[in-house]
């Protein structure tokens, strides 16, 4: 047998907060973030802070994004999150200031032990340094850190971290050229 999912169970504290928790900030994103107008960033920013997301001056984030777990965020100042981003983060995701995230972005911190029966769920954080851009319809594996200054082309998988100021792009994503 490959995997037996009636055995998979979640880690104690996996999360990182209590079920409460978890649905309230759920009922809140669907409704309260959701249905904000769009010019109401610092709403959403007051949001996302009240379930304990680190986020800095100036950051705007469109109402269509998707936090996971807020607590597992941290958002520098000056830096835009596009229509229907996903942030996946049932580990810490950590984006650094200056940073402009196009539309369609899955950052995904969230992985399984494929090898085991068990399917057991772990997570790897996903780090985007300062003054990277990340192109539309980008997908961000566990574990990646993008480079500062890196452009993330579009329709790109980025499965491994980038270098410092350089344009990658591809599936998967590769190096091309500096900045």
């Amino acid at each position: 047998m490959y995997q037996n999912l009636k055995n998979f169970a979640v880690p104690k504290d996996f999360r990182g907060k209590s079920k409460i928790t978890v649905q309230l900030w759920w009922l809140i994103e669907k409704t309260l973030f959701a249905w904000s107008p769009q010019f109401l960033y610092s709403w959403r920013r007051f949001l996302l802070r009240l379930f304990g997301a680190k986020i800095g001056k100036g950051v705007l984030l469109r109402p269509t994004v998707r936090v996971t777990y807020p607590w597992k965020v941290s958002i520098d100042d000056h830096t835009w999150v596009g229509e229907d981003c996903v942030l996946y983060s049932l580990g810490t995701i950590t984006i650094g200031s200056h940073v402009a995230i196009a539309h369609g972005v899955y950052f995904n911190t969230g992985l399984h032990d494929y090898k085991s029966e068990k399917f057991e769920i772990g997570a790897k954080p996903v780090v985007i340094e300062d003054q990277s851009w990340i192109t539309n319809d980008v997908y961000i594996a566990p574990g990646v850190t993008i480079g500062k200054g890196c452009v993330i082309g579009a329709r790109s998988s980025v499965m491994k971290s980038t270098p410092e100021g350089y344009v990658c792009y591809g599936n998967p994503a590769i190096p091309v050229k500096k900045r």
